[in-house]
């Protein structure tokens, strides 16, 4: 992977992680077409880029992530993850096997792009506007739904809204939740996927720092690869508060399965 490469990647990390499009769906999707070959620093590149993203909503938010008074904050995020960190860890192997059949996550964009056409009409009674009233059960029903984004294609940002609003939030409501349930998840995941997992390089167990320690080269992508990731979500995060007031998720369903089924004729044709 260029560093050229690396920057496209970023990108599109930065404007679809917390939009509910599926942002590694969207990665694989440009990975096959700018023919980067999927080894193991480029599966750990799509990963630990995540990290940029979660700095945009901690800048963004600051105010709530660091007004220590607000206990209860950091109660609800952290009951809200454990059901992602421990399904996550038990099936890690079976995820990763995933993520290099582009087909069968193109059809669960499709599936996830049916969705979003109807949860504006399926959920029209919310009685929760703001963070503060979510109880703790709440935050944890939240965090199951979000293990459903473990099948790469779904998007971790629309099972976490769609989640959101079964639970009676409105549709911003259920937004900044799903903004500020990303960060301990991503959080876990980067550091687990940088610091603690063994990566097979060469038949060599390797670490995911040690890959990105290893030149120069890879160095550049990760931290050029983390700014950008972060700068853009910055830009993609007001962009999709303030869409979503005005349009709701219809569009971003016609976009999804537009998308997929795009990707899915270009597969089965052979063209990719």
């Amino acid at each position: 992977m260029t560093l050229f490469q690396a920057v496209i990647i970023a990108i599109i990390e930065g404007l679809t992680e917390y939009i509910p499009i599926s942002s590694t769906a969207h990665m694989i999707f440009t990975s096959t077409f700018l023919g980067i070959q999927e080894d193991e620093f480029v599966k750990m590149f799509q990963v630990s880029i995540q990290f940029g993203a979660i700095l945009a909503v901690v800048v963004l938010y600051w105010k709530k992530f660091f007004n220590f008074s607000n206990f209860n904050f950091y109660i609800k995020l952290a009951s809200a993850v454990v059901p992602a960190l421990v399904l996550g860890y038990l099936f890690d192997d079976a995820i990763e096997s995933v993520l290099g059949n582009p087909l069968p996550i193109a059809i669960v964009m499709v599936i996830g792009g049916i969705f979003l056409l109807f949860i504006d009409k399926v959920f029209t009674r919310p009685r929760i506007d703001d963070e503060k009233n979510i109880t703790i059960p709440k935050a944890v029903a939240i965090g199951f739904w979000q293990c459903l984004a473990m099948m790469p294609g779904v998007s971790r940002s629309a099972a976490s809204i769609i989640g959101g609003m079964q639970q009676k939030l409105s549709r911003n409501a259920a937004a900044e939740f799903s903004f500020f349930l990303a960060v301990p998840t991503m959080l876990a995941v980067t550091v687990y996927s940088v610091l603690l997992k063994h990566w097979h390089v060469n038949g060599v167990e390797t670490k995911g720092y040690e890959m990105i320690m290893a030149s120069k080269e890879h160095m550049s992508i990760f931290l050029i690869g983390n700014a950008v990731a972060f700068v853009v979500a910055m830009i993609a995060i007001r962009f999709f508060i303030t869409f979503l007031k005005k349009y709701g998720f219809r569009i971003w369903g016609v976009y999804r399965i537009v998308v997929g089924l795009v990707i899915i004729g270009l597969l089965l044709s052979g063209k990719v």
